[in-house]
C-alpha cells in the first residue's frame, strides 16, 4: 500500500532522515518507534507532504506521492493526525472534524461523518463545542475523528497517547484497535511501546533518521 524508498530528508540545512525504506500493507498495524527526535514526526510529515524530501521516493497504491500536492493526498484516503492536535480553537468541534471535508471538497461528507461518529461516539457528545474548551485527551479524540475523515486507507498516528490520562489513553487505544477490522493500514509513533505493544503486528525502530531494526 505504502513505499517508502531510499528517502532523505534535510531542515534547515541539517539531515534529519538518511535512506529511510519502510512499506506498509493493508490492514497492518505498525509502530515507528523512537526517542524524541528520532525522525519520525519528520517522516510523517514528509509521506503528507509537509516537507520535501531531498531524494528518494515515495508511493501510495502504485502512485507517486511526490508528485501530488498535500491536500491532494487527502483525496487518497490518507488521513493525519499531528502530534499537537492543530485543532481550530474557534471552531466547533464538529467543524473542526469536517476540515479535511472542506478542503478536498469530498462528496458524501456527511455520510462520512456519522461514520466517524460511530467510530468515537464521544466526539459527537462534544461536537458544539469549540476547540479550546476540549480537555487534552478530547483533543486527540477530536483530532484522531478529523483524520478519520480522510483517513480511509492510511492513517498516520504522530504519538497519539502523548499527555494523554491513563483512562482516555486506553480509549484511544480502544479506537485505533477497532480500526483492524476496516482494513485500513496505521501507522503511529512513540517513544516506546507503552500503549501500543498490544495493538501493532510489527516495529519499525528509527534513531537519528536511520532505520534500525524491522521486527
Amino acid at each position: 500500500m505504502l513505499r517508502v524508498e531510499r528517502v532523505n530528508v534535510s531542515i534547515a540545512g541539517t539531515q534529519i532522515l538518511r535512506d529511510v525504506s519502510i512499506e506498509l500493507t493493508p490492514g497492518s498495524m505498525t509502530g515507528l518507534i523512537g526517542r524524541n527526535g528520532a525522525g519520525k514526526t519528520t517522516l510523517m510529515k514528509t509521506i503528507m507532504g509537509i516537507l520535501k524530501a531531498a531524494s528518494g521516493a515515495i508511493a501510495f497504491e502504485n502512485r507517486n506521492l511526490l508528485a501530488i500536492h498535500t491536500h491532494e493526498r487527502a483525496r487518497l484516503g490518507i488521513g493525519y493526525m499531528p502530534e499537537d492536535r492543530r485543532l481550530i480553537p474557534d471552531l466547533t468541534v464538529e467543524e473542526n472534524i469536517l476540515v479535511p471535508a472542506w478542503s478536498t471538497k469530498t462528496p458524501g461528507a456527511r455520510e462520512r461523518l456519522e461514520k466517524v461518529y460511530a467510530f468515537i461516539p464521544e466526539a459527537r457528545e462534544f461536537a458544539p463545542r469549540k476547540g479550546l474548551e476540549l480537555s487534552g485527551g478530547q483533543q486527540k479524540l477530536a483530532a484522531l475523528a478529523r483524520a478519520l475523515m480522510s483517513g480511509t486507507r492510511l492513517l498516520l498516528l504522530d504519538e497519539p497517547f502523548e499527555g494523554v490520562a491513563p483512562v482516555l489513553a486506553r480509549r484511544l487505544a480502544q479506537v485505533i484497535g477497532d480500526l483492524r477490522r476496516e482494513g485500513m493500514a496505521v501507522m503511529m509513533t512513540e517513544s516506546d511501546l507503552q500503549h501500543s505493544e498490544r495493538l501493532v503486528d510489527r516495529v519499525i525502530a528509527i534513531d537519528r533518521g536511520v532505520i534500525k531494526a524491522v521486527r
